[in-house]
């Protein structure tokens, strides 16, 4: 397989901005801006493993969102542990990865919805053991879950996850749920829009697309490789997170007839100092890829490699 090596250029140097924050998650909107989730202090794993659902003391979050200038959204006052942020048409959608079952109707919410001065609007259910989080501009939450959310841990015998990819609307009800595919861990999934979507899952390794908007057609490839934790496609080209083992290194790969994939290029790229990149953290949605670099943030678009 030949390789490519890609000079990327940082679009934007968050350091100023993250001062006295920890960052917490990195991510693209439906609207192409970026959205990035900080918190104060990072709360300590449980028995040094698990993530904690809730916080011990009250904590600050704040909500920067990226396009030519930065926004900023500060939350203050908040004892729930939040892993991720989207826009929800004129809100902003906060969602913990982890959640409780208690006992009949008594869990946490995990997913906050607030107005842009970090007020609480709502608060719903999405389930324990979510991967990620992605959110249409018309206001449908996806989420896919990883094996504990899917088979059941903090106290679920019976978790929201079980299917290992759900669709919300915005008021918390499930109107989605896939039947298609055997998942064990949804390792990656990418929102392109309200009538595409695609997965990748364990332990199939294969890469499903649900399209039409009632979200009955699903379709499935084999992209020949293990352990991907993202993917971004303009529908042709497809370029893969390398899989197992293989931190900063990805795959582009050209949809050459119906379901199937061409072998592909390995892609590295290097920053502003054309040093290899090493992401902290990276996020794959429609056609782009987003990196994160210490306080550097890089994106590529599929098509500038092709």
């Amino acid at each position: 397989m030949s390789h490519l090596f890609k000079r990327l250029h940082s679009f934007a140097d968050i350091s100023n901005d993250i001062k006295g924050f920890e960052i917490v998650s990195t991510q693209f909107g439906p609207d192409g801006r970026v959205y990035i989730l900080l918190i104060d202090k990072a709360p300590e794993r449980v028995r040094g493993m698990f993530t904690p659902a809730s916080l011990k003391d009250r904590h600050t979050y704040k909500v920067l969102i990226l396009d030519d200038h930065i926004q900023e959204v500060c939350v203050e006052g908040q004892q729930f542990n939040y892993h991720y942020v989207q826009p929800l048409k004129n809100h902003l959608l906060l969602v913990g990865a982890r959640c409780h079952y208690y006992g009949s109707g008594q869990y946490d919410l995990n997913g906050k919805i607030l107005d842009y001065e970090g007020h609480t609007v709502n608060e719903m259910l999405l389930g324990d053991g979510i991967q990620s989080v992605q959110v249409t501009e018309e206001g449908t939450i996806w989420t896919s879950y990883f094996d504990e959310g899917i088979f059941g841990n903090y106290g679920w015998v019976e978790p929201v996850g079980s299917s290992g990819l759900v669709a919300w609307n915005e008021k918390g009800d499930k109107i989605y749920e896939n039947q298609a595919a055997a998942i064990d861990d949804c390792y990656a999934l990418n929102v392109v829009s309200e009538q595409e979507i695609w997965f990748y899952y364990y332990s199939d390794f294969s890469l499903g697309r649900i399209s039409g908007s009632d979200h009955t057609n699903i379709t499935f490839m084999n992209p020949r490789i293990s352990g991907c934790s993202g993917v971004a496609t303009d529908g042709y080209h497809f370029l893969f997170d390398g899989g197992y083992g293989k931190s900063g290194q990805y795959v582009l790969k050209k949809n050459v007839k119906p379901g199937s994939l061409s072998k592909g290029q390995n892609i590295r790229f290097l920053n502003d100092d054309q040093e290899f990149l090493q992401p902290h953290e990276q996020d794959f949605r429609k056609n782009r890829l987003l990196l994160r670099e210490g306080s550097l943030l890089y994106q590529v678009a599929v098509e500038e490699l092709a």
